[in-house]
């Protein structure tokens, strides 16, 4: 069965649409461009997971889809970056945070859930890996765009890469760290409720869990 996609998506969605005609109305190519290359990554994550047989929870589609409208549209057409100088910084520590789960999540899913295959530790720092090549590749994506249409992504060039990667870093630590405890059946913030609507939103993929969550997500 098809999931149906939450509101705040389809509003997001929507609201991309209509700044590219908008910005064709108006000739305005780079506007056209950020808007429609943001709309169609928005369909990423639900098809992304539906290749792979996974179901999203609409909390962690609802957060993909923000991230990617907050990074690339709010971040490069409506100048959020140079408007806030924490939007960027509050943007790569999310997002190394969110992908530091993900990768734990995957890895997770590799043993079927089950606690005991690898040491807590092994999988976090697994996770921290995935978390920080990603951060890296983003990295690259920004300098191919400013090299090849002549965007500014980067701001600062060297000193915003290694400013970012330190970000990176650091929210791939805390996403590390919240996989290591909820192996250790202990909470981190508020990580702990999102990888449990994600493991019962994926059950089969967990059958070697112990103690599985309540579906209740």
């Amino acid at each position: 069965m098809q999931q149906s996609r939450p509101y705040v998506v389809w509003i997001i969605q929507s609201v991309l649409l209509l700044e590219a005609v908008a910005g064709g109305v108006a000739q305005a190519w780079s506007t056209v461009f950020v808007a429609t290359a943001t709309l169609v990554l928005t369909f990423l994550p639900q098809r992304f997971a539906r290749v792979f047989g996974l179901r999203l929870p609409n909390s962690l589609l609802t957060a993909a889809v923000l991230f990617i409208f907050a990074t690339l549209f709010l971040g490069e057409v409506a100048d959020f970056y140079g408007k806030f100088w924490w939007w960027d910084v509050a943007l790569h520590f999310l997002s190394a945070l969110s992908f530091a789960m993900l990768g734990f999540l995957l890895i997770f899913m590799l043993f079927e859930g089950d606690r005991y295959a690898a040491p807590p530790w092994a999988l976090a720092m697994l996770a921290f890996c995935v978390s920080l090549s990603i951060g890296a590749l983003w990295e690259v994506f920004e300098f191919a765009m400013d090299q090849t249409f002549g965007m500014n992504m980067q701001k600062s060039g060297l000193v915003d890469t290694m400013k970012d990667l330190i970000i990176d870093t650091g929210g791939a630590t805390l996403g590390a760290i919240a996989g290591f405890f909820y192996l250790k059946g202990r909470q981190v913030g508020g990580v702990g409720p999102m990888i449990d609507a994600f493991i019962v939103a994926n059950k089969s993929w967990y059958r070697k869990l112990r103690n599985k969550p309540a579906d209740k997500y």
